[in-house]
């Protein structure tokens, strides 16, 4: 699962380091420590390119846009449905009504600096929050979903964040992990043109998570009001999390 991740990165370094140009009209978005279901976060979509006329050109590139955390399909009746969509399950990508279609073509990235999850402590009946992050200080991309709900004006652009089940040492933490995608897999998971899901949804690579830190943190990070760098800073003499991984 992923439900709470940091974001701290500047608009203008996104699209340098994912070789994307940023939507128009959009203000930029503020780091955040502490991003959670229903606000705004930035995706990298393959935009397709039209012509004064508004026809489709063939072309495209890929564009950094802000859009709101929680996907609502096209054909939901009201878009409060996006508030139970934040995640996706690889499993199901290609049969649930809700991210069949957008797997198949509406596919992005989600930009983190890393995400939270919670493990029982042998010690107290409190889980122990943990900030999952590289090791050298880098950024990750998880596989993301977005659409698009409504018309004209009151059009609302969302995302849903691909989760999978834990591997290597995440296990420790919880039973499941969203899908980071190296860059080697950015170009294909964006192609439109791919719809061979179950093939660009593949685990992430073991050399991955074995580059993730496992960062015991403050619980601060519990009230999604908290925000600042302070919440993914290391927090000493924390007990060993149970062998049991955490459940929601």
């Amino acid at each position: 699962m992923c439900g709470r991740y940091a974001a701290s990165r500047k608009p203008e370094d996104l699209a340098l380091e994912f070789e994307a140009i940023p939507a128009e009209g959009q203000s930029p978005l503020p780091a955040d420590y502490n991003v959670a279901p229903t606000k705004d976060v930035h995706v990298v979509r393959w935009k397709k390119e039209r012509d004064p006329e508004g026809a489709l050109t063939g072309g495209g590139h890929r564009e950094l846009r802000a859009v709101r955390w929680g996907l609502v399909p096209s054909w939901a009746k009201d878009a409060s449905v996006g508030n139970r969509m934040l995640n996706a399950r690889v499993e199901s990508l290609a049969d649930k009504p809700a991210f069949r279609t957008a797997a198949r073509s509406r596919r992005c990235l989600v930009p983190a600096d890393g995400w939270y999850e919670w493990a029982k402590r042998l010690d107290s009946p409190t889980k122990q929050p943990y900030f999952i992050t590289p090791q050298d200080g880098s950024g990750l991309a998880f596989a993301g979903l977005w659409e698009v709900w409504g018309r004209g004006e009151d059009r609302l652009y969302t995302c849903t964040v691909v989760t999978a089940p834990a591997v290597g040492s995440l296990t420790e933490i919880h039973e499941r992990m969203p899908l980071v995608l190296p860059p080697e897999r950015w170009s294909e998971w964006l192609d439109p043109a791919r719809e061979d899901v179950e093939e660009l949804a593949a685990p992430t690579p073991p050399e991955v998570v074995e580059a993730l830190e496992l960062r015991p943190v403050s619980t601060a990070v519990n009230n999604v009001a908290n925000n600042g760098r302070d919440l993914v800073a290391r927090v000493e003499s924390v007990a060993e999390p149970a062998d049991q991984p955490a459940l929601f």
